[in-house]
């Protein structure tokens, strides 16, 4: 039977990650898995997770940036992997806001280990996942449904990431290029705009006069809920 832990694997190495997410899904953890700092964006935009396992060096952004720019929102514990054993650099780590490092290679009973104490540190301190009021809409962020009047309002994939990235710190801005880095590789701004205009529509919230997914003037868009 599988627990009700959710992990999410962030590794650019494929033959490790894969391991990883069959060693975790074996030992009965729920397992995501992202090759990227921008894919485990993604994921981040339509799970809820327990806890991040997350490389350190990866092309482009990094683990370490990482885990500093979502330590400005986001409590869930991050487990570090790295080839790196100075000192200095498992510091850096946890000073940015990671909870434990582990040095590659390691013993899989170690990882596993370090995951349940984690898990059992934090299980005093659940996160805490609001409903978001729009109007006759609520968007529940756990479960990453919104409905209307108690009935289901089916998202796409695309408008999920895009409701569930703004919920997360509502009334603030999120600059085209971030929500545009979410959505996915190469997605231009155009398309953040496009897809904030569907989303609207979802919520009924008026183009012309938008009083929930308001525009940010020289920036991009902010939730604005009730």
């Amino acid at each position: 039977m599988t627990n009700s832990f959710h992990l999410l694997v962030v590794d650019d190495d494929r033959r490790l990650r894969d391991l990883l997410v069959e060693f975790l899904t074996g030992e009965k953890f729920r397992v995501q898995a992202a090759a990227s700092a921008a894919e485990a964006r993604a994921q981040l935009a339509c799970h809820v997770f327990d806890l991040i396992v997350m490389d350190v060096m990866m092309p482009g952004e990094d683990g370490l940036q990482l885990t500093k720019s979502l330590r400005q929102t986001n409590k869930i514990p991050i487990l570090m992997l790295t080839a790196r054993d100075q000192l200095e650099d498992r510091i850096d780590g946890l000073n940015l806001g990671a909870d434990d490092y582990l040095t590659k290679p390691f013993e899989p009973r170690e990882l596993l280990a370090r995951i349940h104490a984690i898990l059992r540190r934090f299980a005093a301190e659940p996160l805490n996942h609001d409903q978001i009021n729009l109007g006759q809409y609520k968007f529940d962020t756990s479960a990453g449904k919104l409905t209307h009047e108690g009935n289901i309002v089916h998202l796409s994939s695309t408008e999920l990431i895009l409701l569930r990235t703004l919920a997360q710190m509502p009334r603030q801005p999120f600059a085209r290029d971030d929500l545009a880095q979410r959505i996915g590789h190469r997605v231009s701004e155009r398309t953040v705009d496009v897809q904030i205009t569907r989303l609207r529509r979802r919520i009924n919230d008026d183009p012309r006069q938008p009083k929930y997914l308001q525009t940010i003037r020289h920036i991009g868009y902010a939730l604005c809920p009730d």
